[in-house]
């Protein structure tokens, strides 16, 4: 993609990914894109994510962000806030459901569905001991409410671990595009592989699932729903579990720079998909010119903060390799 600006005399050809803005230079082996600039001006695509449970914020000034490479703060020197268009994937947890809970779930799905944009493009994907892809990331609403509509009640334990780490590394890690990605997450949690849960659950390790989550480009937003009252008793498994899962969701929810949220029922969930998509909706394009100049293949580590907004969280690309024209970005 070829993007002209008279205003700052720039031709850029970039292909730009987010990631936690931890400032971490990549570890070996990690993938990288590939960023090509034709001027020192460094382009950033910026994600905000609210923390609060009032919503999303209004949209953002230049003023209320500074950015910082290897610790030097920046002068930005071109803004910008734009709709962009989502790959999202809706990710939900059968586990354990009766007939009058699959009604529910296929309604939810459905009223998901309905909160997105015409830009959007959704995929279905539900999960017991594995997973299953109910309908491909697409643009048609019709296909995907008849996908909905043929979820079958499910058998099986509950493979979680697994069951992400599919959605992130297949349905959604397998396309390049510069188009944002997101997973939401509908589940309380537990996998079988928990101590004490009955069931073989995940091959994929909880630690494992972590790291899938911080190298990935796509965010994840899990929505913790409470089963514990019933499924405790039903299966008898121990409240420990429980609370270790909801750990467990607020730790993936930290790695990939957004929050938890949480529903008591299915039926709350309407408010929570619109803040979701509401928090997706805008991208913010920072462009600044380095005070270190310098073109000796290092790593620059790049940090966007908000100091006056402690109640949102910032995601983009987390560094360069100053290479001149060609250089590379940690995913």
């Amino acid at each position: 993609m070829r993007i002209s600006s008279s205003r700052l005399g720039i031709v850029l050809i970039v292909v730009i990914t987010t990631c936690a803005a931890t400032g971490q230079s990549p570890r070996p082996g990690e993938p990288v894109d590939t960023l090509r600039v034709d001027t020192h001006l460094v382009d950033l695509k910026v994600s905000v994510v609210s923390l609060a449970n009032e919503g999303s914020p209004k949209q953002l000034q230049q003023k209320d962000f500074l950015v910082f490479e290897d610790g030097a703060r920046q002068e930005i020197s071109f803004f910008a806030a734009a709709d962009t268009p989502f790959d999202l994937v809706l990710l939900l947890d059968l586990s354990g459901s009766a007939e009058k809970k699959l009604n529910l779930i296929r309604r939810s799905a459905k009223r998901f569905v309905e909160a997105t944009r015409q830009m959007d493009r959704v995929a279905v994907v539900t999960f017991t001991n594995s997973a299953n892809v109910i309908c491909e990331l697409t643009g048609d609403r019709i296909k995907l409410e008849k996908a909905i509509d043929e979820i079958e009640k499910p058998t099986g334990g509950t493979n979680f671990w697994d069951a992400l780490s599919f959605v992130l590394q297949h349905t959604l890690g397998a396309r390049e595009s510069l188009t944002r990605k997101a997973v939401v997450v509908i589940t309380d949690g537990v996998d079988n592989a928990l101590p004490e849960v009955y069931g073989d659950g995940s091959q994929t390790t909880f630690e494992q699932l972590l790291s899938t989550v911080g190298r990935s480009d796509a965010l994840v937003f899990p929505v913790y729903v409470d089963t514990e009252p019933d499924e405790a008793k039903r299966h008898r498994t121990p409240r420990s579990a429980y609370g270790i899962a909801r750990e467990q969701l607020e730790q993936l929810a930290r790695t990939s720079g957004t929050v938890k949220y949480q529903a008591k029922e299915l039926k709350d969930l309407d408010k929570v998909y619109e803040r979701v998509i509401q928090d997706l909706s805008t991208v913010y394009s920072i462009g600044y010119k380095p005070s270190n100049e310098a073109k000796d293949g290092k790593w620059r580590s790049v940090v966007v903060r908000l100091p006056e907004r402690q109640d949102l969280t910032v995601r983009t690309k987390s560094g360069y390799f100053a290479k001149g024209e060609t250089q590379s970005v940690n995913q």
